[in-house]
């Protein structure tokens, strides 16, 4: 599955991002966010550590998974993050310089679909959000998935190098959005802490419109349907949240 995994303590061994993807260049897709979330509560008292991706859609806001923030039971939350959870961006790797790190300070759920909005504890200057798109998708749409997420399934870890790949619109659904992999592979997918990642129309390799976010997939790589949840039926949703009209795209 595509969602986020738990992992018991702190993060260990390699990890790439999306399966069967191409390696992101400096200075690509510096909207896409890696969540990094610490401390998050089991029922038996423990803690564990996970990691999501997301994008930034407004200088203070970043859109990722509704169930990447959730209680003890895992069911999804609004309201003051359940616990630590650190947004960086503005770099394809981790151990580049520069890029920009922030903390997730308010969860806000959608309305509907599996999407929730992050408030920082800073705006981030410098970085050009993704639009919002607000047209229904079309079958055969070619779009670009940017994630940090595991590379396969075998033993996943939080991957710390951008990765991105192309995918075509599969079916378009009231509220989700399946895709399957196009470029470079036809199994060029989801996976693991890839959960929130951004599916957009690029505007070079700096820009783009937002159209839909990972939500859920069979263990990757796949050449199979993922399911994405669609931004342009919550997209006035957004725009009350986020307070930035000018996010939504009308294309």
């Amino acid at each position: 599955m595509a969602a986020a995994l738990a992992l018991s303590g702190a993060f260990a061994a390699p990890a790439g991002a999306v399966a069967d993807g191409h390696d992101a260049t400096p200075g690509m897709f510096p909207f896409s966010v890696k969540f990094t979330m610490t401390n998050i509560p089991n029922p038996d008292g423990t803690t564990r550590s996970s990691a999501c991706s997301g994008a930034l859609i407004a200088p203070q806001w970043v859109i990722t998974a509704g169930h990447c923030f959730h209680d003890v039971n895992r069911n999804p939350v609004s309201g003051p993050v359940p616990y630590p959870t650190t947004a960086t961006l503005g770099k394809v790797d981790l151990a580049d310089a520069g890029g920009k790190t922030a903390n997730v300070v308010e969860v806000r759920q959608a309305p509907k679909g599996d999407i929730a909005l992050g408030k920082l504890d800073k705006p981030v200057y410098g970085i050009l959000p993704l639009l919002v798109n607000r047209q229904q998708p079309t079958v055969g749409q070619q779009l670009t998935i940017a994630g940090w997420g595991a590379k396969d399934s075998v033993n996943p870890t939080p991957g710390t190098h951008m990765t991105y790949g192309g995918v075509a619109v599969s079916t378009v659904e009231d509220v989700n959005l399946l895709v399957h992999g196009v470029s470079p592979a036809p199994d060029t997918s989801a996976c693991l802490y890839d959960s929130g990642a951004p599916y957009f129309r690029p505007i070079g390799v700096k820009a783009g419109v937002l159209v839909s976010v990972e939500s859920d997939g069979p263990d990757c790589p796949h050449d199979t349907p993922e399911t994405t949840t669609r931004v342009d039926v919550v997209a006035d949703w957004i725009g009350s949240q986020v307070g930035y009209a000018s996010i939504a795209a009308n294309e």
